[in-house]
């Protein structure tokens, strides 16, 4: 269920940034930011990846570099027990 609307949400966000017709895939951390705070939702990075790499078709190393600059995570607690 969490991969779901991870990937749907994904799919949605990448579908409304490049529907502007001349729009550079450098922009997208201008444009885009993808705040996690819990751990299921962390699957985005690699869903982000799969996506600009298999869909979008973009290189390994440019496909990163977007998922690092627009990926964001916060940590609320600091108990091992809630950490997955």
């Amino acid at each position: 269920q969490q991969y779901l609307f991870v990937s749907a949400s994904l799919q949605d966000l990448l579908r409304v940034f490049i529907r502007r017709p001349g729009r550079k895939w450098s922009e997208l951390p201008s444009k885009v930011a993808i705040q996690m705070n819990d751990t299921h939702p962390a699957m985005a990075i690699v869903e982000l990846m799969r996506l600009l790499l298999d869909v979008q078709r973009l290189e390994w190393d440019e496909s990163w570099d977007l998922t690092c600059r627009v990926c964001n995570y916060t940590n609320h607690t600091v108990m091992p027990e809630a950490l997955e």
